[in-house]
């Protein structure tokens, strides 16, 4: 339900498009790991990966299972809730581990929080959080790298900026994009993980705001 009301929503906001590595694979059981960059990114990415045949559940901040109707709808799908700063939120990885065991994709965002910059800009994926290796290492899963570009056109900087953002979106239409990386699979010490998996998403982003680009020159 999550992915097919992302899907139905992002076209109202934005024009996206999609593109993949051709080793790129989205397994039952596959950790798909994105950069975070804006509120608006999980629903782009949930958008374009509903395109290519997926709907994962997603792990995300424990205060949206607070929100009506949202909160409930989190829940009955098995998304994972992760509570920071506190001692259960170690439980998040155990519940990721299960839903993964299950055979179910989960997309995560290892960088843990937004970035603090208020201008619209792309940039690259800030430092990730070793959660990711962890659970790598301890379900074996393949890690899909994932890059969106474009979600900071919609919803970026302070509250006022960010809900001017979601209201003129609409009518702005900005482009977005994403692109889905060949699957990785993890091993190393737990540093070497985590650094080959923002390595591998870096350049996903790269590709992707490569695309906005070559959109945005008009052609000859």
């Amino acid at each position: 339900m999550l992915s097919r009301i992302a899907d139905l929503l992002v076209p109202a906001v934005g024009r996206l498009s999609v593109t993949a590595d051709p080793r790129a694979a989205l397994a039952p059981g596959s950790i798909i790991l994105a950069n975070h960059s804006s509120l608006a990114d999980p629903a782009i990415v949930l958008a374009a990966l509903r395109r290519l045949g997926a709907e994962p559940v997603v792990m995300a901040a424990a205060g949206l299972w607070r929100v009506p109707v949202l909160g409930r709808l989190l829940a009955r799908e098995g998304h994972v809730p992760v509570i920071r700063g506190d001692r259960r939120a170690g439980d998040a990885l155990d519940a990721a581990a299960e839903a993964l065991e299950r055979g179910k994709m989960l997309l995560i965002y290892a960088e843990g929080g937004l970035p603090k910059r208020r201008d619209a800009a792309e940039a690259a994926p800030g430092t990730f959080r070793s959660g990711l290796a962890r659970l790598a290492e301890r379900t074996g899963a393949p890690v899909v790298p994932v890059g969106q570009a474009g979600a900071r056109r919609i919803s970026s900087g302070g509250a006022t900026k960010q809900l001017a953002g979601l209201v003129s979106a609409p009518v702005r239409r900005p482009r977005l994009h994403v692109h889905v990386g060949a699957p990785l699979t993890l091993t190393g010490q737990c540093a070497a993980r985590t650094e080959r998996a923002r390595s591998a998403v870096t350049s996903a982003w790269r590709t992707a705001a490569a695309h906005l680009d070559e959109a945005a020159v008009p052609a000859a």
